[in-house]
């Protein structure tokens, strides 16, 4: 089941309507961290580079060049930053696309079933912060238990696995469903969905691929919830 929700959104994952909400994506998340680098270096040029002149105005004038290399350390640590941050900002920025994403698989892949419902604008907002958080925790999980012997790469995949899982089948399930059902269906089928969520947080490790991961987290669970319905019963949930 988990290996066909995946493979099932992996064909769809290249198709036009998918590269055209990719590109929306891509381009929102590039134009946020372009943001936040020009600002920050705004801000960093204002307040920090003039600091030795305003505190230490008598110190030999080589001293200046300790602004020079503090300007090259904070440009690579905040190139580095918004590396790390690529991840989380495209999930957010996604979150807002992910019922496009649901709705162009539930048209071409189950097209004699009603289809989902888009999630409200606030409620689809607060989701995407909640997707948001959600990578943010649990990377920072994931690394403090790095440093943990024996631990390391599979913090990184069980907390992933279980958050991303969590989050991505409670999206697709809410397009059928009230909300607190879509969370006892999750309950109820919560080893099958962790599994998933596996899938998804070995997407997510692979770099560059793993941009396109909130759009593959949510076809597969949109196959994934479709599956399920119909092994409980439901051959058309609403």
């Amino acid at each position: 089941m988990i290996l066909d929700a995946a493979r099932a959104a992996m064909s769809r994952l290249f198709s036009r309507e998918f590269r055209a909400v990719f590109f929306k994506t891509l381009g929102l998340t590039l134009l946020v961290l372009a943001g936040v680098w020009f600002g920050f270096k705004e801000v960093f040029e204002y307040f920090a580079l003039p600091w030795l002149d305003a505190f230490f105005p008598d110190l030999p004038s080589w001293v200046g060049w300790l602004s020079f290399v503090a300007a090259i350390a904070a440009g690579l640590g905040l190139a580095v930053g918004l590396a790390l941050l690529i991840g989380p900002v495209t999930a957010v920025i996604a979150g807002l696309f992910l019922d496009d994403v649901a709705a162009v698989v539930e048209k071409e892949d189950y097209p004699d079933d009603p289809p989902g419902k888009p999630l409200p604008l606030l409620p689809a907002i607060a989701m995407s912060l909640k997707f948001f958080g959600v990578v943010i925790l649990g990377n920072i999980v994931a690394l403090f238990l790095l440093l943990v012997p024996g631990v390391n790469i599979l913090a990184f995949f069980l907390v992933n696995g279980y958050l991303l899982g969590r989050e991505f089948f409670e999206f697709a399930a809410m397009r059928f469903r009230p909300e607190m059902e879509a969370k006892a269906l999750r309950r109820r089928h919560a080893g099958t969905i962790f599994l998933a969520g596996l899938v998804i947080a070995g997407f997510l490790a692979v770099p560059l691929l793993n941009l396109l991961t909130p759009l593959f987290a949510a076809a597969m669970m949109v196959h994934l919830h479709k599956m399920i319905s119909q092994k409980d019963g439901e051959t058309a949930p609403r």
